[in-house]
């Protein structure tokens, strides 16, 4: 069994164990930093991915996040940030990691390796064209994203593939490929610290820009959050008030009117008649504030 540069070893492992505490953490905090490097060279491929994912959005498609073990948890991350952060709906984000809710208690190996569960999983979620499916794997040889990846291409879906060893199988037949090449791990194949940070840093560039696309994000604002508790109440309110220029206390009073919609709020304060002529005025402009707002003049 051929070993990727995932599995190799980092010049500075020998007599790790032997060094001072503050010496270890000093080699750990570099190899996190090499790790975070290597992220720019992925830029055109995140770009493209983030584009792709969009898209199966605004047709009516979901997102299907994959992995196994760290790698796995990585994507799930990403996957349950999207709701609350831009507004999506829950049923257009699915989360396939091996082993499912056991592997949040005990993140067993076995689970990665069993194809027949991989197709079992996909086929319950009902992957199909126009789905967007988002596998990762830091070797890019697991079984178990290797086998959704292939079912998923069968079905016609788009398919992004993150992996951290270049050559990869779980490249093969992607429709846009984002390699990590992460240097091999200070502990070698714990692919939870440098690959995972690398994997992390990926997924929240993607997110945040697919969110982009949707029109969710205006100036560095998340204009369609989720406002369910009182510190998102809050944040809701300060966007208002920022995009704005209203104060905080009609910036309140126009979510009420708005149901708590920011984009909506928004144009409240700009002119528009009330909530429901708001919206019309987002659905004409695809979503997008910044159009909205442009349209009402």
């Amino acid at each position: 069994m051929a070993a990727g540069k995932t599995e190799g070893r980092h010049d500075q492992a020998s007599g790790l164990d032997e060094r001072q505490p503050v010496d270890v953490l000093k080699v750990l905090a570099d190899a996190q930093k090499a790790a975070a490097a290597v992220v720019d060279g992925a830029l055109g491929d995140i770009a493209a991915a983030a584009r792709l994912a969009a898209d199966a959005l605004l047709s009516g498609g979901r997102l299907v996040y994959v992995g196994a073990g760290s790698s796995g948890l990585m994507a799930m991350a990403d996957a349950l940030e999207l709701p609350g952060t831009y507004g999506i709906s829950r049923d257009r984000i699915v989360i396939l990691l091996a082993g499912g809710a056991a592997s949040l208690e005990d993140l067993a190996g076995g689970y990665e390796d069993d194809r027949d569960l991989a197709v079992s999983d996909a086929s319950m979620a009902e992957i199909a064209s126009g789905d967007c499916v988002i596998a990762v794997s830091a070797s890019g040889s697991t079984p178990y994203a290797l086998a959704i990846a292939a079912y998923a291409r069968e079905k016609g879906a788009k398919v992004v593939s993150f992996a951290n060893n270049p050559g990869a199988q779980l490249f093969d037949g992607a429709d846009v490929s984002i390699l990590l090449q992460t240097p091999p791990e200070v502990i070698s194949g714990s692919t939870r610290m440098g690959a995972g940070t690398a994997q992390k840093i990926a997924f929240n560039m993607f997110s945040t820009l697919v969110g982009i696309h949707l029109g969710h994000v205006h100036d560095g604002h998340m204009v369609n959050l989720k406002a369910d508790n009182i510190k998102l109440k809050g944040r809701a309110c300060r966007i208002v008030s920022d995009i704005s220029g209203v104060g905080l206390d009609e910036a309140e009073r126009l979510l009420a009117r708005s149901e708590g919609s920011v984009k909506a709020a928004v144009l409240l304060a700009a002119g528009a008649q009330d909530a429901g002529a708001a919206q019309a005025v987002l659905d004409r402009s695809g979503q997008s504030l910044r159009r909205a707002l442009k349209a009402l003049g």
